[in-house]
């Protein structure tokens, strides 16, 4: 009678840890909803437009760019952005590495970008831009994923 009653136990125990992987359809929804959100980023990037930008970002947003101190708030965000649209031009484009949610509403992307940046004060051509990046989305109430954390570092080398 006691093996019965334990295999009950664990079973009811990790049953909801099955219903949560057997959900393909749920990781997929998140998979896609964040792939758009960091299209809706490369574009905003690629066009300086700051408005855009921050419709990605969460309202408890921490951005931490390379070598500067992490910019937080939406405020400060907006901030280092237009400090950033006011030097440079980038084009770059994003190749998403790894998508995986960490609960319903939390989740994160690795990806790495590569592309120009071109400086917007004098007449030097456009030189090589590359960085590896990880965002944390989390899912606002309105439903839309937003970047919670974002931080990058170059992947350029040294000149």
């Amino acid at each position: 009678m006691r093996i019965p009653l334990i295999t009950l136990m664990l079973g009811s125990l990790l049953l909801p840890l099955a219903a949560q992987a057997a959900k393909p359809g749920a990781e997929a929804g998140v998979t896609a909803a964040v792939t758009q959100q960091l299209k809706r980023y490369e574009t905003a990037l690629n066009t300086s437009d700051l408005d855009q930008v921050m419709t990605l970002y969460a309202g408890d947003v921490v951005f931490m760019p390379q070598n500067s101190p992490p910019a937080v708030g939406r405020d400060a965000v907006r901030a280092a952005y237009r400090q950033v649209f006011d030097l440079i031009r980038l084009n770059v484009r994003f190749t998403v590495d790894e998508i995986q949610p960490l609960s319903r509403d939390w989740a994160f992307a690795r990806t790495r970008s590569n592309g120009t940046v071109k400086l917007l004060k004098g007449d030097q051509p456009a030189s090589a831009e590359g960085n590896q990046e990880v965002f944390l989305l989390h899912r606002e109430s309105d439903g839309q994923w937003r970047f919670a954390r974002y931080i990058f570092s170059t992947t350029q080398p040294r000149q």
